[in-house]
């Protein structure tokens, strides 16, 4: 049985890594000029998409490391370094001016690129499911407890993309650097256990 302390953290994880929030401002510059209903299938299809990917990771994330020799321990240690230079990013404001310079050209459907992938479903996206597949201990149970928070904070990511214009009038700039400076901190400090998770995994200490 999954405790719910295990799927308050998982779903923390996975919800700063993301950073929807984050992605507001973005989806507004990517969307410029389009019509509500436009606006509003984009960002259905970009998250379906984003699922999907998601998903696989999460079903055959495991096997596919296994199959190349890499050890769950390890992948914990090299995942929570990731996540933890994603922190860096998300606190020294990288992370957002990267993200800026993704532009779509006008006549370009930029739900499955940059939105689905890597917005969306990047990299530490993608780490964060293997790993928590993995801490849930594996197997159909791990699966669809990851799977579960996976969906919870896509729907979350959904209702900010619907949310953007009113959302980007109220925070501002400068509300949207400050939340997402504070999700950095909580994502440093999650990575930083993944690390130790890892390492006493491998039977060093």
């Amino acid at each position: 049985m999954i405790d719910s302390a295990f799927l308050i953290t998982a779903f923390a994880t996975l919800f700063v890594v993301i950073d929807p929030p984050g992605l507001v401002p973005l989806f507004i510059a990517l969307t410029r000029g389009m019509s509500v209903e436009r606006r509003r299938s984009l960002a259905t299809r970009a998250c379906i998409i984003a699922i999907l990917i998601l998903a696989a990771f999460a079903m055959a994330g495991e096997a596919l490391l296994g199959f190349i020799g890499i050890t769950m321990p390890a992948f914990r240690i090299a995942g929570g370094i990731l996540l933890f230079l994603t922190a860096l990013d998300m606190l020294f404001e990288r992370r957002t001016q990267r993200r800026e310079g993704q532009h779509a050209e006008p006549d370009h459907d930029p739900s499955v690129f940059p939105l689905a992938t890597p917005l969306i479903a990047g990299s530490g996206a993608i780490a964060t499911m293997i790993l928590l597949v993995s801490q849930a201990g594996g197997g159909v149970q791990g699966i669809t407890a990851a799977m579960g928070v996976m969906l919870a904070v896509m729907a979350c990511t959904f209702a900010f993309l619907l949310a953007a214009p009113p959302l980007e009038r109220m925070l501002g700039r400068t509300g949207t650097i400050v939340i997402t400076r504070l999700l950095g901190m909580l994502l440093a400090a999650l990575s930083v256990q993944f690390v130790i998770d890892g390492i006493r995994g491998t039977g060093l200490v």
